[in-house]
């Protein structure tokens, strides 16, 4: 779902204002526009939509190196980081700060900088975490794009409850850290007890909890477990 009245052309004037990266004439090398980039994760695990990030990019005239370049700034999954590289970002005075995917960096973004415009796309309810005033008229300086992945939470558990019917206890892991990821919980609770199951929140907080998150699921003995990514 396209947050606002955002097109195609909208992107790239956050990049550069209302003349967006002019050549200089005279032959002058054209200005150097900088995209801040945040987000949680590695950048080893998002080689494939950086790839396809550039090539919008470069499809619309803006190729790095040439006349814009990147600030990336990554939480290597710690989500309390966000806001330190946020502001850190603020501070170069970015063209543009852009949290393709996580709800959590938008969020950051949006606490670190009042001025600089933030683009962001991620699978929770913008309105319900706080991100804008509402979908068609967002407010302030952000933008971007909702799937809304949190709505298909009760029906990823439907389709669990129709895999193993005789299962009475779902787990569901969620990122406690995350304040997106905690959305999905109430539509996934009232579905569960639609259709007679018990699901029971497993909570952790990055990378060094995911072990004793899974031994706890052996131990309760659940029939199965959603995975709730980062939103």
């Amino acid at each position: 779902m396209r947050i606002g009245p955002l097109r195609r052309r909208d992107f790239i004037t956050l990049l550069g204002g209302a003349a967006a990266w002019p050549i200089a004439a005279g032959g002058q090398p054209p200005v150097m526009q900088v995209v801040g980039l945040l987000n949680p994760g590695f950048p080893e695990h998002l080689v494939e939509p950086m790839a396809a990030f550039r090539k919008g990019l470069s499809e619309a005239g803006y190729v790095e190196g040439c006349n814009m370049t990147f600030e990336f700034r990554w939480g290597h999954n710690n989500l309390n980081q966000l806001l330190e590289l946020a502001a850190d970002l603020a501070r170069r005075h970015v063209a543009v700060i852009a949290t393709p995917g996580y709800g959590a960096a938008a969020l950051a973004a949006k606490a670190a900088t009042t001025t600089i415009p933030i683009v962001f796309s991620t699978g929770g309810d913008p309105v319900e975490i706080g991100l804008v005033a509402s979908l068609n008229h967002p407010g302030g300086n952000i933008t971007g794009i909702s799937y809304m992945n949190a709505e298909l939470g009760p029906k990823r558990l439907g389709l669990l409850h129709e895999l193993v019917p005789a299962a009475k206890r779902f787990a569901a892991l969620f990122n406690v850290d995350d304040p997106t990821s905690r959305g999905p919980l109430p539509n996934l609770l009232a579905r569960g007890e639609e259709i007679g199951l018990a699901i029971e929140p497993l909570y952790v907080r990055g990378d060094r909890d995911i072990d004793a998150a899974f031994a706890g699921f052996k131990e309760g003995r659940f029939g199965a477990l959603l995975v709730f990514p980062r939103v």
